[in-house]
C-alpha cells in the first residue's frame, strides 16, 4: 500500500467487497531495503527487475525502481540501447519497458546475453530486485546491490491472526 495511490487502494477494496464480501483483507506494505542503500545516492544506476513480473506480468517497474528513487539515484539508465540477443528481442516484444532490464536467463545462452547486456551499460551501480541473487549466476563488471522486500502489515487482521484459524 505504500507505493499505491489512495484511489487505487480504494478501487481494489471496492472490487474485493463486490466479488467476495466475506474476504479477509490484510493491509500491508512491501517494505523495500537495500544493504548499503546509501551508496545509491547521486549515482547513475541500472535497475534489474524480475523478468516474468515485467514481461508476462505486464508491469512497467518493480521494487528496483522504488529503491532507486527511495535512496536518491541521480539517474536510472535506460538499458534498451545496450541489449543484445534475446534480451534485445525481449525489449522488442515487451515495448512497455524503458528504464528497467528484465532479468531473463532461462538457459546458458540467455544468461550470457544478460551478462553481456549489463557489461555494455555505462552506469555507476547496479540495483538488482530479482528473487534470486544474480551474483550467483552472472559476473557483472560493476557493483550490484540487492533489493529486498518484506511484508509490513498495517493494522489488523495480521497474517498471524488469520492463520490461527487453521
Amino acid at each position: 500500500m505504500d507505493t499505491a495511490r489512495k484511489d487505487q487502494v480504494d478501487i481494489v477494496m471496492t472490487n474485493i467487497k463486490s466479488l467476495n464480501p466475506a474476504a479477509v483483507v490484510i493491509r500491508a506494505n512491501s517494505k523495500i531495503t537495500v544493504d548499503d542503500g546509501g551508496a545509491i545516492a547521486g549515482k547513475r544506476v541500472l535497475v534489474i527487475e524480475d523478468g516474468p513480473t515485467l514481461t508476462h506480468g505486464g508491469m512497467k517497474f518493480g521494487a528496483g525502481i522504488v529503491a532507486a528513487q527511495k535512496y536518491g539515484a541521480a539517474e536510472i539508465v535506460d538499458p534498451r540501447p545496450f541489449a543484445v540477443g534475446s534480451i534485445k528481442k525481449t525489449f522488442e516484444k515487451y515495448n512497455h519497458l524503458d528504464r528497467v532490464l528484465p532479468a531473463m536467463g532461462y538457459g546458458d545462452k540467455q544468461t550470457e546475453e544478460l551478462d553481456a547486456t549489463i557489461d555494455r551499460i555505462d552506469c555507476d551501480l547496479i540495483i538488482s530486485a530479482t528473487p534470486i541473487d544474480l551474483n550467483r549466476v552472472i559476473t557483472p563488471n560493476k557493483k550490484m546491490l540487492r533489493v529486498r522486500y518484506e511484508l509490513e502489515e498495517i493494522g489488523s487482521p495480521t497474517l498471524k491472526d488469520v492463520l490461527k484459524g487453521f
